[in-house]
């Protein structure tokens, strides 16, 4: 039963067990807690427990609650809190107290009992606030070793991936000297450690030559072991390790509340071993990404399948060159972020990189906002204005999602590119201007040439040199590294305590078509990490769950689907011959025919099935 220990500035403390699902503190008799304390509130603050954990909340508003230095108007318990109401000094264990009722302990064993409550108190603090677990361990040695009056202590651990019979290994030692033992594992009875490991529980061990246990084990003979106590460090229900004091000058040294001190320090060292392990399983990641992104990094772009390979490649050709690219591909694949690396790989590297999003612009400012205008040349013009092509004057003008440009300004768009020249609005002067252009979309250029909306003149000009971006779900492996890449980064950036997926996360990831590519995949990220609260991001908090997955089709509808999809693939590389196309694919035209009825006819969902 878990307890409240209240240190009343006159008087021996006091024991409360928290039997009750709301326990009360404050100052008035019909506390559950009673706090005879000027300081504290008629009903300060309230305990409540919901059958797994202890939750302090504040009743009063104007009343402070402190637990371990810090503020808290609502609070998780854990072992070992320390609490302040007003100036009421309380303690928070998990673990029973041999009590049925609120008792005054002798003082002998309530000084020690304080003691062993501050060390804990001051070793929880530096437990907060301390990153080097080494000097961590020595702090928990020395803090036990003076508690309890060993001679020495040793923290062993059990290396992770050994057999059985593999013996734990010392990881920290100390003396009463507050020094590090020369040679610790001379001095630790196998059989004890053994014992505790075995048992999952904690040994005392008051006269070891003469135990009824111990006494005849080889270890223990061999040292003239006395007095010792062990207690197992434990992770989720498994033994991870041991604490082991011992001093070999005296007999009878330890009795059960020194055990019990023993075994609460224990926990904590438990928890440093646990972060620990956490901490380093974290550090061997972020080595293996840093070393994964450096072998699949190409500037600020990620990736590694072939068809990046093959982007990387061209882009490094013609990044040095003036001629004019075209970036393709579905939306959020990265199409700026390949432009950008383009410019920062160009001999115009130091010169501006000007990005105009063209579907943003309202039709009737988007000459303006392009070439620029001169005051007057229009209602709201109060000031002449450069434009784009002005601002990029030997730099980089990159036009994003010119797909969208209206016809009326295509034509002068190609002749600004031709002849390097703009005219404001409202002037007749041409201004000449030093720049390259990259553009990108993510329509069918092709398509809308044959449709009248984009000038063929123009789409040659622009699209020199064609890069195409792959969609995400086509690139492999690379949504992994993407998807850790990104967490590693917007974790840092909104200080979530979230360090990495869980396995059905990254299942779920690969899985999910990404429809939106990276640009989804980060903002899924970015959501999960502002709203998860825990280390590990779970297919829920990405919205992934088993409702998100692609539905599961009979194989002959898969079939057909991928059958109709090439072949549509195969006749727009033919430019629609379909004679052609069924010659290339080994087919009957009429075949192709009835595909191209299809697209054009397509069946209603669910029509032409059967129950």
């Amino acid at each position: 039963m878990a307890t409240i220990r209240y240190f009343p500035s006159a008087g021996p403390p006091v024991v409360i067990p928290l039997h009750k699902p709301l326990t009360t503190l404050g100052r008035a008799l019909g506390n559950d807690v009673h706090l005879p304390d000027a300081t504290v509130s008629q009903h300060h603050a309230q305990i409540v427990f919901n059958g797994r954990d202890f939750q302090m909340e504040e009743v009063d508003r104007g009343a402070d609650i402190l637990v371990n230095g810090k503020k808290k108007r609502r609070v998780r318990l854990v072992n070992g809190d320390r609490l302040s109401l007003g100036q009421a000094q309380l303690a928070f264990s998990i673990f029973s107290d041999a009590v049925t009722a609120p008792q005054v302990e002798n003082s002998a064993g309530g000084a020690s009992e304080i003691g062993g409550l501050r060390k804990l108190h001051g070793f929880s603090e530096r437990l907060m606030s301390s990153n080097s677990v080494d000097e961590l361990m020595e702090t928990l040695l020395d803090d036990v070793i003076e508690l309890t009056g060993a001679a020495r202590g040793v923290v062993l651990l059990i290396e992770p991936g050994g057999d059985a019979d593999t013996p734990p290994q010392v990881k920290a030692s100390r003396n009463v000297r507050r020094e590090a033992i020369q040679d610790p594992d001379g001095g630790i009875s196998d059989s004890i450690v053994r014992q505790v490991i075995e048992n999952k529980r904690a040994v005392i061990v008051s006269d070891a030559l003469t135990d009824t246990t111990f006494g005849q084990s080889e270890s223990v003979i061999a040292l003239k072991l006395s007095s010792v106590m062990c207690a197992p460090l434990l992770s989720q229900g498994e033994v991870i390790g041991t604490l082991y004091v011992a001093n070999d000058e005296i007999k009878h040294l330890f009795d059960r509340q020194q055990l019990d001190i023993l075994t609460i320090f224990a926990g904590q060292a438990s928890l440093i071993l646990q972060n620990a392990m956490l901490l380093s399983a974290l550090r061997a990641d972020k080595e293996k990404l840093s070393a994964e992104l450096e072998d699949k990094r190409f500037g600020e772009i990620i990736g590694s399948c072939s068809s990046m390979l093959e982007v990387f490649r061209k882009l490094q050709k013609v990044a040095a060159t003036d001629i004019s690219v075209l970036i393709t591909g579905e939306t959020g694949t990265g199409k700026e972020l390949i432009a950008r690396e383009i410019h920062r790989r160009s001999n115009r590297a130091q010169g501006p990189f000007v990005t105009v999003n063209c579907g943003a612009i309202p039709e009737n400012l988007i000459e303006s906002e392009m070439f620029g205008h001169v005051k007057g040349a229009f209602t709201g013009a109060i000031a002449s204005r450069i434009g784009k092509f002005q601002q990029a004057d030997g730099g980089t003008l990159f036009l994003d999602e010119v797909g969208e440009l209206p016809p009326q300004l295509q034509v002068k768009l190609l002749r600004a590119i031709q002849e390097r020249v703009v005219f404001r609005v409202g002037d007749s002067r041409p201004e000449k201007c030093d720049i390259r252009i990259l553009a990108a979309t993510n329509r069918n250029l092709e398509e809308m040439i044959k449709t009248g909306d984009f000038r063929e003149d123009l789409y040659y000009r622009l699209n020199v040199v064609n890069l195409w971006l792959p969609p995400l779900r086509d690139r492999g492996d690379d949504v992994f590294i993407l998807a850790k890449a990104l967490l590693s980064k917007y974790a840092d950036e909104l200080n979530s305590p979230v360090k990495g997926f869980s396995p059905a996360a990254l299942a779920a990831i690969k899985k999910y078509g990404f429809p939106g590519n990276i640009r989804q995949l980060q903002n899924r990220i970015k959501k999960a990490l502002v709203l998860c609260d825990r280390t590990l991001l779970s297919a829920e908090d990405l919205d992934l769950g088993p409702e998100a997955q692609a539905p599961i089709v009979p194989l002959e509808k898969a079939k057909e689907d991928f059958q109709r999809r090439y072949v549509l693939e195969v006749l727009e590389r033919n430019n629609g011959n379909r004679t052609q196309t069924a010659r290339d694919l080994g087919v009957d035209p009429r075949t192709i025919f009835r595909y191209l009825e299809k697209e054009q006819n397509p069946m209603p969902s669910g029509a032409g099935t059967r129950e």
